[in-house]
C-alpha cells in the first residue's frame, strides 16, 4: 500500500525533505543505500523509498540512521517535527473515517471481537493485518493504523470513550505475548486524562448491546456521525434521529458497564492468564503499587456483586 499524494502538497515536501537529508548524510559517509540498508539493516528498496519520499520511516529507523551517519540526531529530531499523518495511505473506503479522526473532538466507541485500531499495540496490529497480507504491504497498513493513533493518546487529545466487549481481550490475535503486550498497553492509555475504557462483561446478559461494532463521532463544525463497517466498506449516517438512538444505546451500555476501575481490574486478570511470555512494550510504572493497588480493589468488591467472568481460555 502506498504514500497517498497530499492534495496541498506541504505533505510530500516534509516526506521529500527528510530523504534529501538522509541522502545527504549516507552520500558524506561514503555509503551506498545497499550498504546502509545492510547496516540497519532492512531491504534496500526501503531505503531508496525514504529518499524519494514515498515511505514514512519508522522513528526507530530515524534514530539507526542517526547512529549510522553520525548525523548528532538530526534525523530523530527532523522526524519528530513532521506531521506524518497525512503521510500514510488507508483503504479508499476508509480514507474518510480516517479524515474525520483527524478533526473529531468527541469520539465515543463500542467494539467486540477485536480491539479497535486506535488502542491496537503495533504487535497487535501486525498479528490482525498478516491474516490478509504481506510483506511491505503489512507495514504500511500498521503504520497507516498507528498515524491516526497519534491525536487521540496524545495527554491534550479529543475525548476518547471505548467500551469493550469483552470478547476483545479473551479472542488471541498473534500469541499470548501479543495479548499479553495489548492488555498492558489498556492500562496505560486508560490513564490518559482524555481516555476511558470500559469492560462490557461476557457474562452479564442484561446488558444491550450494540449488533455490531461503532463509533460516534462529534466533529468540529457540530456535525455529528454513526459509522460502522461490513466486511469491506465503511458505513457513514449523519441522520439526526438514527445519531440519537445509537447515542442512547450506547450511553447506557456505558452506564451499564463495569466502571473505568473495575475494568482495569478485568484487564490485568486477562493480562496475568496471557502470562509474562515475551518483553512487553509498554512500561507500567511500579509494579508493586499496581499489584497493591489490584488487592484494594479485590478487597473492596469481595462483599459487592461478582459476575461470570470467562478464563483466558474459553
Amino acid at each position: 500500500m502506498s504514500r497517498r499524494n497530499a492534495t496541498g502538497g506541504t505533505a510530500a515536501t516534509n516526506a521529500a525533505v527528510f530523504g534529501e537529508v538522509l541522502k545527504h548524510f549516507r552520500e558524506a559517509a561514503g555509503l551506498t543505500q545497499e550498504e546502509l540498508a545492510r547496516k540497519i539493516p532492512c531491504d534496500r528498496s526501503q531505503v531508496a523509498r525514504v529518499e524519494r519520499g514515498t515511505r514514512v520511516p519508522h522513528e526507530t529507523s530515524a534514530e539507526k540512521c542517526d547512529e549510522l551517519l553520525g548525523t548528532g540526531g538530526v534525523l530523530k529530531r527532523l522526524w519528530g517535527r513532521i506531521d506524518w499523518y497525512p503521510e500514510v495511505a488507508h483503504p479508499d473506503w476508509f480514507q474518510r473515517r480516517a479524515d474525520m479522526d483527524a478533526v473529531a473532538v468527541v469520539l465515543r466507541e463500542y467494539q467486540s471481537q477485536v480491539m479497535p485500531g486506535l488502542l491496537q499495540t503495533e504487535d497487535y496490529a501486525c498479528a490482525l493485518f498478516s491474516r490478509v497480507a504481506h510483506g511491505d504491504d503489512v507495514t504500511e497498513r500498521v503504520r497507516a493504523r498507528l498515524s491516526r493513533q497519534q491525536r487521540f493518546l496524545a495527554p491534550d487529545g479529543p475525548l476518547y470513550l471505548v467500551v469493550l466487549d469483552e470478547s476483545c481481550l479473551r479472542n488471541v490475535v498473534g500469541d499470548p505475548a501479543v495479548m499479553y503486550g495489548q492488555c498492558a498497553h489498556l492500562l496505560v492509555v486508560g490513564k490518559l486524562p482524555n481516555v476511558r475504557v470500559q469492560i462490557a462483561p461476557a457474562g452479564r446478559a442484561d446488558l444491550v448491546r450494540p449488533n455490531t461494532s461503532m463509533s460516534l463521532i462529534k466533529l468540529a463544525d457540530g456535525c455529528e456521525w454513526v459509522y460502522s463497517e461490513s466486511l469491506d466498506r465503511g458505513h457513514f449516517n449523519d441522520d439526526p434521529a438514527v445519531y440519537g438512538r445509537h447515542s442512547q444505546t450506547y450511553d447506557v451500555l456505558r452506564a451499564d458497564a463495569l466502571s473505568a476501575p473495575d475494568s482495569a481490574a478485568l484487564i490485568e486478570e486477562a493480562m496475568e492468564g496471557y502470562g509474562h511470555r515475551g518483553q512487553a512494550r509498554v512500561q507500567l510504572g511500579d509494579v508493586g503499587q499496581e499489584q497493591l493497588q489490584r488487592r484494594q480493589r479485590r478487597q473492596l468488591h469481595r462483599g459487592g456483586p461478582r459476575y461470570p467472568r470467562r478464563r483466558s481460555g474459553a
